[in-house]
């Protein structure tokens, strides 16, 4: 095993932002790929008014990486809160203007991850607009990702519009040569999943002989995982994915959520083990949510385990 682990998360949203964060923290640099179907708020507009990808995601995860003394990356978080402007974070501006200045999306993520000195790398999971299409438990389709995030039926399937964009060429590459791939922790059916419905990303995640591990999320989200176990999460992959798309699972110590409101994910170990799935289980939360520093740790530890057989 490399002393430095090639590490590759794929999702998107706070999740996604808090295992970069972490892992970068742990020493690691690792590389993300992120979803680009938000059509909601900042990037929701730029998307409709600019016909350019959703940069908030993108955003989240490059602040995630950057060095933390850089005002830069606070300043890249600043959302205006007034005027024509209001709801715009500065970052998704920023990205925006350089998009148009350098030719592309690809140029204007390369331009901010050196000026915000980060540690590792950002790829969208596609360069093509991609829209997220859902049907439901009670048959209706479901277009895009705010609307398929506010409903209250099950999703029975997931896929995208086009149904089979163009992967970005480093993406594949990255998870072809990954000892570690992430998914997790994030909203199952608008962050971790969109991601692997871009054929050749799916194909490449079966493929690589890395450690497949899932980060398992500590709270059931309204809308999307109510009655969620675990197990459920890993199954609702497999049922995209194909089975066997996850090799392990991270799982907090056990500690039940009290809060009002709050329903936390019932964490089976033997549902987990029973679908075929290794079980770690480590100390990796804060309160309600997970700890970016432990849960960096614990990722760290897993990329440098011998690699699974398959």
């Amino acid at each position: 095993m490399r002393a430095n682990p090639r590490i590759v998360c794929l999702g998107g949203g706070t999740g996604l932002a808090a295992v970069l964060r972490g892992l970068k923290l742990a020493g690691a640099e690792p590389t993300a790929i992120v979803t680009l179907t938000d059509d909601g708020g900042s990037s929701g507009r730029l998307r409709r008014d600019l016909g350019m990808p959703p940069p908030g995601d993108v955003r989240n995860c490059l602040v995630a990486l950057a060095d933390d003394e850089s005002v830069l990356a606070e300043v890249f978080q600043h959302r205006f809160d007034r005027g024509d402007l209001e709801g715009h974070s500065l970052g998704n501006l920023v990205l925006a203007a350089l998009t148009e200045v350098a030719g592309s999306f690809d140029a204007a993520v390369a331009l901010s991850s050196h000026v915000l000195a980060i540690s590792g790398s950002v790829l969208p999971a596609t360069r093509e607009k991609a829209v997220l299409v859902a049907e439901m438990e009670d048959g209706r389709v479901v277009a895009g990702e705010t609307a398929v995030a506010s409903e209250r039926r099950a999703v029975r399937r997931l896929r995208l519009q086009p149904e089979s964009p163009v992967a970005h060429p480093d993406a594949i590459k990255a998870l072809l040569q990954a000892d570690l791939i992430v998914l997790g922790p994030g909203s199952l059916f608008t962050s971790t999943i969109p991601p692997l419905l871009v054929p050749a990303l799916a194909a490449a995640v079966r493929q690589s002989s890395a450690r497949r591990i899932y980060v398992a999320n500590l709270l059931q989200e309204p809308n999307e995982t109510i009655g969620y176990d675990a197990a459920t999460h890993i199954e609702r992959l497999e049922r995209h994915l194909g089975a066997g798309i996850v090799d392990t699972a991270l799982v907090p110590v056990t500690r039940r959520v009290s809060a009002p409101g709050l329903i936390p994910v019932d964490f089976d170990r033997q549902a987990l083990r029973a679908i075929g799935v290794d079980v770690v289980v480590a100390r990796i939360t804060k309160g309600h949510q997970h700890d970016p520093v432990r849960l960096g740790r614990a990722l760290l530890t897993q990329a440098r385990r011998p690699l699974p057989s398959r």
